[in-house]
């Protein structure tokens, strides 16, 4: 990925810092799956996942302001998957993955009370549908729907 020129602050994840991402995924979700894309990361600490066949691409005749497809943010208390994060991680995770039934007030955007004894981030699924990340905290489902891809609470 080194003929790649990118914006300041992002940067391609290198070997060892990709280990260590599906380290965190294999540990909070129980991923143990392989991810066969380039991950890049920018300064507010998003991961996207791009083709690795990205390195093919001429830049310098592109504007680009973002690539890719935003997979999860690392935080210091674990890694918060996007809606397509989940989607991906979600069907293979063997650990704190909490169901819900209101998937309507989830799209909304609501917070939902969970008893559970999970902690921190999880994958919230309804049926079969993954639908994102959450952070279980004091019995609460803590909703991280972006708000432009909520329903609108009229509807």
């Amino acid at each position: 990925m080194g003929c790649v020129s990118l914006k300041p602050g992002w940067k391609f994840l290198n070997s060892k810092e990709i280990k260590n991402l599906l380290k965190k995924l294999k540990e909070q979700y129980g991923f143990i799956q392989k991810l066969d894309y380039a991950f890049l990361k920018n300064e507010k600490r998003k991961v996207y996942l791009v083709s690795r066949d990205v390195d093919k691409i001429d830049f310098e005749k592109l504007r680009i302001n973002s690539m890719g497809s935003y997979f999860c943010e690392v935080n210091p208390d674990g890694v918060r998957l996007s809606v397509e994060g989940s989607q991906i991680v979600g069907p293979h995770a063997s650990k704190n993955v909490v169901k819900i039934d209101d998937q309507r007030g989830w799209m909304k955007g609501f917070d939902i009370d969970f008893l559970g004894e999970t902690k921190g981030f999880v994958i919230v699924k309804s049926g079969s549908d993954f639908m994102g990340c959450a952070k279980h905290k004091n019995n609460i489902l803590l909703n991280y729907v972006p708000k432009e891809r909520r329903i609108r609470a009229s509807d």
